[in-house]
């Protein structure tokens, strides 16, 4: 298997790579527009909208926490899922400026 150099990229770079792996999985893109949609809710909820099992849902839950982009709240036995909304606002706007940078009206949409 190759290393990745990671060290050769910038720290912004490695970042947003991490942000857009995690959202890469259509499962966690439905898991976070349901979260926007209703605030919170815990995994069972999420199983029922979404039609995964629960293993795969946990899952896919702990991709979106360990980047930082949900948290978890224990609540009894469950636990419950909320966007993380600091996180939220730093990865929006870097990834806006990382967007921001090609300005397609200063540019043909001809290759040569």
């Amino acid at each position: 298997m190759g290393i990745t150099k990671t060290d050769i990229f910038t720290e912004e770079q490695n970042q947003i790579a991490k942000i857009a792996k995690v959202i890469g999985h259509p499962a966690r893109v439905a898991i976070i527009q349901h979260l926007i949609k209703v605030n919170q809710c815990i995994c069972g909820d999420l199983v029922d909208v979404i039609g995964l099992a629960q293993p795969t849902i946990s899952q896919h839950l702990r991709e979106l926490k360990n980047i930082g982009l949900i948290k978890g709240n224990i609540e009894g036995t469950s636990v419950c899922y909320c966007i993380d909304s600091e996180n939220w606002n730093r990865f929006k706007s870097l990834l806006s400026t990382f967007f921001d940078t090609y300005k397609s009206d200063d540019r043909r949409d001809s290759c040569c």
